[in-house]
């Protein structure tokens, strides 16, 4: 017997206990605890990169800083945030209102068309779970058999020692994970300041860091592929946007079926039997613990690792890779190749325009906010032959450098202003300011009771950083 026989017939030996019983649920509706052989192959290679790349952004970007500011920042309590190093502030919020809306619309768009490759690739709920805590659990406990061997044993001292070393371990990563979260809350300076200067000091954040870390182990020690299959609303969304153009990864049925054991020198087509050898490599190495060969789940995350399973056993018993593969049902159910179509080149333009005009948004915001206010219950006041309206200005300076700025009337013309305090006004990187004016006018010149005015606030070189439009109120005048 050959090599490539003698390993088909040990897999499907040790896999004959779950041949018949997949997912995360018994008949009874118990949950059945998933162990997933650890996976191999092009595509997990692909991710492996891929999470790398992801984890070093994840646990770099509270350090980096553009133009002094933090990358990210989503500081609640002090009402502080920074995306892209760009500071956003109540007045701002508009545009993460439309940002949280075109994102949904991405999604929305991204899924009808590329699946849940986000999902598979990109989520950060897969990508510690298969990245960092399996990862860790192979290491300690072995792969899938020596897993299963351990979850029967009695509570032996060996059992008691990888469980106890692994489930440390796995405190410890949330330790780490949760305090990295909470750099992105509070910056990365006042986490060291807190570490440093103990719990007495920060009792409150030091008990909401300790809640992450219990919640982030709570969730990768015992919920796990949970998260995916019942909480997470993106899967349950999935069910309602893919159709048959969606690339999701698919079992192609009508090359596979009917299902057969592999013999060795046998002709499967002259015997009318499919490239499936029924080997449930596709089944052991899922992490939701499901065959993809019933064919697309709500549970199915892409995660690209029954590709992998599939193509090896393929490559090994000589039939064509590809059993299993990225794909859209259409494709399948036509025994075609694979096409860019047309739809999915507009849904991409569309996308990249999503991106494009949220970047734009966030470009065009400026640099400076300026509002000219008139007090609750004031009015005018004639003096020496010329109306007066008091107005309270707010100036606030978004960006890091400090601004000298004053405040001109660009309409109507002949305008004088009476400031209350120094003309030339000194705004601070990052500052609010606020302070009073005064605006007068001739009274020929103004022929209605509310006249619109537009106040404009220029730097030291004389060109306008904003304005703001408002009205100026006088006496009622009757047309004649």
């Amino acid at each position: 017997m050959s090599a490539e026989s003698n390993n088909i017939k040990s897999l499907e030996i040790e896999n004959e206990e779950f041949r018949n019983s997949v997912g995360t649920m018994d008949e009874t509706g118990k949950r059945k605890w998933v162990f997933p052989r650890k996976p191999k192959g092009k595509y997990t290679n692909y991710r492996n990169y891929t999470s790398y790349a992801l984890l070093a952004l994840f646990f770099g970007l509270p350090f980096v800083k553009i133009n002094n500011n933090p990358f990210f920042l989503f500081n609640v309590i002090d009402r502080k945030f920074f995306i892209l190093g760009q500071p956003f502030y109540l007045q701002d919020f508009f545009i993460l209102a439309l940002g949280a809306v075109t994102s949904v619309i991405f999604v929305m768009l991204f899924t009808v068309v590329f699946g849940r490759i986000f999902c598979g690739w990109l989520c950060p709920q897969t990508l510690f779970m298969e990245m960092v805590f399996r990862k860790i659990e192979y290491w300690i406990e072995g792969d899938r058999n020596k897993q299963m061997k351990l979850d029967r044993q009695d509570w032996d001292s060996e059992k008691i020692r990888k469980r106890v070393t692994k489930w440390t371990v796995f405190l410890l990563i949330s330790m780490v994970i949760s305090t990295f979260m909470f750099m992105y809350i509070v910056g990365y300076e006042q986490v060291f300041q807190i570490m440093l200067e103990g719990p007495s000091e920060h009792p409150l954040k030091f008990i909401t860091m300790i809640f992450f870390t219990l919640t982030f182990y709570f969730v990768f020690a015992w919920l796990r592929e949970q998260v995916c299959t019942l909480v997470c609303p993106y899967g349950r969304l999935q069910g309602v946007l893919i159709d048959k153009q969606t690339i999701n990864v698919y079992y192609d049925f009508k090359r596979g079926e009917g299902r057969s054991k592999w013999r060795n020198n046998e002709d499967r087509k002259a015997t009318g039997k499919g490239d499936c050898i029924d080997c449930n490599q596709c089944v052991v190495v899922c992490p939701t613990g499901i065959d993809i060969r019933n064919g697309q789940q709500l549970e199915c995350v892409n995660c690209t690792a029954c590709i992998d399973a599939c193509d090896e056993i393929m490559d090994k018993v000589g039939l064509p890779k590809g059993l299993i593969r990225y794909a859209t049902e259409s494709e399948i159910e036509n025994s075609e190749k694979f096409k860019f179509t047309s739809r999915m080149k507009a849904t991409t333009v569309i996308l990249a325009l999503l991106v494009g005009f949220l970047g734009f948004l966030m470009y065009e915001r400026g640099s400076m906010e300026a509002k000219f206010i008139k007090p609750a219950g004031s009015t005018f006041f004639i003096k020496e032959g010329k109306i007066n309206n008091t107005f309270i200005y707010t100036l606030l300076n978004k960006s890091n450098e400090k601004k000298v700025l004053t405040i001109k009337v660009i309409t109507p013309e002949n305008a004088e202003i009476t400031y209350f305090g120094a003309e030339k006004i000194i705004l601070k990187g990052d500052q609010i300011l606020k302070g009073n004016i005064n605006i007068s006018f001739p009274e020929d010149k103004i022929k209605f009771s509310k006249q619109n005015m537009t106040i404009g606030v220029f730097d030291e070189d004389g060109k306008l950083v904003d304005s703001f439009e408002t009205t100026f109120e006088g006496p009622f005048k009757l047309a004649l």
